[in-house]
């Protein structure tokens, strides 16, 4: 089997011919995959910060959408030929970024038959956070203000979404090339980032107190952004970088983890709103290597994801 990641911690992406061989257990999913998500933490994921369950040789990524192949004798969901996304996380035998993945059918959700396999494939790991982040973390409320900074990347534009049809009132900060998508996703108002009065704005929305919520998903963004948030308030970084807690407010660093059923109510919902996911390239896995770059690099404009089969 054909696989893009590393031979070492650390070492470079690149083309790996892995077993093929696996005994299904009694609750593992075997998928052919369609497309697999690259995301910045398949960078920490490279250089041994994350801890996937498995060690190198390892093919690489945490996110994918396929068919069902086969299933384990415990598996009960699912069945062949169903259409699928999931995070699979912790690792059962490769990352995502192979001809095929072994997932926990309880990290398994089904595919909308109106999402796309990239879309399907980008999909799991910024949606899981977003979900998890409004409505466990932040526990927000109908109707109550939201700071959402770095809403103009995947995952900020899905804690949008979710956010949105949570009932808030969102005040989100990207670029201004990306206010229409952001408002498609349930924002109420967009903040240029490049506008450097952007923070007096936001505070004139929020008042003097500041909002009682706020989401940074911009590395290095999280300490600015807790002046703007109200006293007592709750701040929740998805950059591994929160500042310490200052006036009472929660600050949380927060790490997705994997769910296929709250998965499967995001993508319904997803699809519902006529909602889309901006696909910047999609690569064959010879290319993984520069499609890292690309993510890493924070020019890819949008989505990227692999394609291991025709």
């Amino acid at each position: 089997m054909q696989g893009a990641g590393i031979r070492a911690f650390g070492a470079a992406v690149e083309i790996l011919d892995l077993p093929e061989s696996y005994e299904l257990q009694e609750t593992d999913v075997l998928i052919e995959v369609r497309a697999a998500g690259v995301g910045n933490w398949d960078e920490i994921a490279r250089n041994g910060g994350w801890d996937l369950g498995i060690v190198p040789p390892m093919a690489l990524g945490v996110e994918a959408s396929g068919i069902v192949i086969a299933v384990g004798s415990s598996v009960h969901r699912f069945a062949e030929a169903d259409e699928v996304l999931t995070h699979p996380v912790p690792l059962r035998h490769q990352g995502a970024w192979a001809e095929r993945l072994v997932a926990v059918e309880a990290t398994v959700a089904r595919k909308p038959p109106d999402m796309s396999w990239p879309t399907a494939a980008l999909f799991p790991v910024p949606a899981l956070t977003a979900g998890q982040v409004i409505h466990h973390w932040l526990q927000v409320q109908r109707g109550e203000p939201l700071l959402i900074h770095g809403a103009g990347g995947v995952t900020g534009g899905l804690l949008v979404a979710v956010a949105a049809s949570a009932g808030a009132r969102v005040v989100a900060v990207a670029s201004s090339q990306d206010r229409e998508r952001i408002v498609a996703y349930g924002a109420q108002v967009v903040l240029d980032y490049h506008d450097t009065s952007w923070p007096a704005q936001a505070r004139a929305i929020f008042g003097p107190h500041g909002a009682p919520a706020a989401v940074n998903a911009v590395r290095g963004g999280a300490a600015r952004l807790i002046a703007m948030v109200a006293d007592g308030g709750r701040l929740v970084t998805t950059t591994s970088d929160g500042p310490p807690p200052e006036r009472g407010v929660t600050v949380t660093n927060f790490y997705v983890s994997s769910d296929g059923e709250l998965l499967e109510k995001l993508a319904i919902d997803f699809v519902a709103r006529h909602l889309t996911i901006s696909l910047a390239r999609h690569d064959r896995l010879p290319d993984a290597a520069a499609a890292l770059a690309a993510v890493v690099s924070g020019h890819a404009g949008g989505g990227v994801v692999l394609v291991p089969n025709s």
